[in-house]
């Protein structure tokens, strides 16, 4: 036989089989749901349903299911997951904790999630709770669980599952400060992510599986650099830091994001959005191809009436509280993430305004409220308690004690030190003024602190208001933890917040200089 014929002849075959070897996975994601069964507002707060008929609302769990249920009709192959935060934001979780969200997650089927830094907000109890009621594995891989009774035996820090006869390896993240962002506990160590994440992907591979998923929930900076730092990862879906990535406004990069051969996806946050991502693997497990978009999910997705009807049997013991009409604003309360992370912002002055008007009379002078503690914007005319609890969800109570001059800068310095993260301990305050310099190093970015319309003294005694998470060190302001005089069991921020409302309805939003961003 003709040499040069067999040869050909061979690779022809050896074409046929790398072509017959290709893999293709659609990865439908979701991220920082925060507890957003019923649908919401463009400002990502309640949407009412004459709001709702008219077209005008997103997201929702009755959109979700009927998106799901569509995408999972036409796909040949797919993996439902999930990149954290399911917990906290609305009254659906101060009400039921984790159980409406395992069930609406069991119901879609999905495949993962990883465990956000909100899954701790009421300790490894609950979240033991909801892990032992979802037909899910829950993932983190960056974190020592085994001190932890409640959690040894639950959490797993990756899993492999079969997808048309191909093993998958899912790999979990979160936050390596949820420590100062949630309530883990002491027994709970958080670990750096890449090398959690290598350690893991080498497990993997050792196993034989070479088509590897990190579910994030670590924000897209983490996120580019874990794909920067590590080898063998294919797809990483992200979460914490909101990001909308895509061709649509807003978007922070494009989706996917691709470091080398990783894929980086995010879907924003609140269901807005179903993230799909068409992934095409080669023989050794290396991606080839990655297209695809956040799908919004608007008033053309029409709600599933089944899942409707759960969630408004879900929501009836909570109308009571939520309905109830507290006041009326002027004009919009901004309490967007992108603003008030970065700078002085209506709702930010609103919540610290109210915070010290509640303790000026013990001799408070100043408020500190964590931006990261603010949830959402109220749009203008009549403000419902459930719009309050909407933007003031996690049930912190008013905290007072007394700091020096020198710990107050300090605790600035933490709060502008990750401003370029868009971290959520940027400060909004009351009673006071500063100037910040984002191009500074983090620790030198303060200046020209004012109390009270006088220079701030580093020998004096100043009184000061946060909210209890915050004063126990919340967001990294630890230099709180040994403040004098701290009382951390004050009213309820929202209620705090509702009754000033009323008390100087109508409201009107302001901002006025209190916080200089310098260019």
């Amino acid at each position: 036989m003709n040499f040069r014929l067999l040869t050909s002849a061979a690779a022809l075959a050896l074409t046929a089989g790398a072509a017959s070897a290709e893999y293709s996975l659609t990865i439908l994601h979701t991220n920082d749901f925060h507890s957003r069964f019923e649908p919401i507002s463009k400002y990502d707060s309640t949407c009412g349903e004459e709001d709702n008929a008219a077209g005008e609302c997103f997201g929702g769990s009755a959109r979700l299911v009927t998106a799901l249920e569509e995408a999972k009709g036409r796909l040949d192959n797919y993996l439902l997951v999930d990149g954290g935060d399911q917990f906290q934001g609305t009254l659906f979780y101060t009400y039921y904790k984790g159980k409406l969200a395992a069930e609406m997650m069991n119901k879609m089927g999905y495949d993962a999630m990883t465990v956000g830094n909100h899954e701790f907000d009421d300790g490894p109890e609950v979240l033991r709770g909801f892990v032992d009621s979802v037909e899910f594995p829950v993932l983190m891989s960056n974190a020592d669980v085994s001190g932890e009774p409640l959690l040894a035996d639950a959490i797993m820090k990756s899993t492999i599952i079969e997808k048309n006869g191909e093993k998958i390896g899912l790999i979990g993240l979160t936050p390596q400060d949820t420590d100062e962002l949630a309530s883990p506990g002491p027994n709970v160590i958080f670990t750096p992510p890449a090398d959690a994440v290598q350690g893991e992907v080498d497990k993997l591979t050792e196993e034989g599986v070479n088509k590897i998923i990190v579910l994030s929930h670590s924000g897209y900076k983490v996120d580019l650099a874990v794909a920067e730092n590590t080898t063998g990862v294919d797809v990483i879906v992200g979460g914490h830091s909101n990001t909308l990535l895509g061709e649509m406004d807003g978007a922070e990069g494009p989706y996917p994001t691709m470091v080398g051969d990783t894929a980086i996806v995010s879907a924003y946050a609140y269901g807005k959005f179903l993230g799909e991502l068409s992934v095409t693997f080669d023989d050794d497990g290396t991606v080839t191809e990655a297209s695809g978009a956040p799908l919004v999910m608007d008033a053309s997705v029409t709600e599933d009436e089944t899942t409707k009807s759960r969630i408004a049997e879900a929501a009836a013991p909570l109308d009571e509280i939520r309905n109830e009409i507290v006041a009326e604003t002027a004009e919009e309360i901004v309490g967007a993430r992108d603003v008030c992370r970065a700078m002085e912002c209506s709702m930010g002055n609103l919540v610290a305004d109210a915070m010290l008007d509640r303790v000026q009379d013990q001799g408070i002078q100043i408020a500190i409220a964590n931006s990261g503690g603010l949830r959402a914007s109220i749009d203008a005319g009549e403000v419902t308690m459930g719009e309050v609890l909407t933007v003031l969800p996690f049930q912190n109570t008013l905290s007072t004690f007394q700091i020096t001059g020198a710990t107050l800068v300090e605790a600035l310095e933490n709060g502008v030190s990750q401003m370029e993260e868009g971290a959520g301990r940027f400060p909004q305050v009351a009673g006071m003024s500063f100037s910040v310099d984002p191009s500074a190093e983090p620790g030198s970015r303060i200046s020209e602190v004012m109390v009270g319309g006088e220079p701030v003294d580093p020998e004096a005694t100043y009184g000061a208001v946060s909210n209890n998470y915050v004063r126990n060190g919340g967001d990294g302001y630890k230099m709180f933890v040994d403040a004098e005089n701290a009382y951390d069991f004050g009213p309820d921020l929202a209620d705090v917040t509702a009754e000033y409302l009323a008390a100087n309805a109508p409201y009107a939003p302001y901002t006025d200089g209190r916080i200089t961003v310098m260019e």
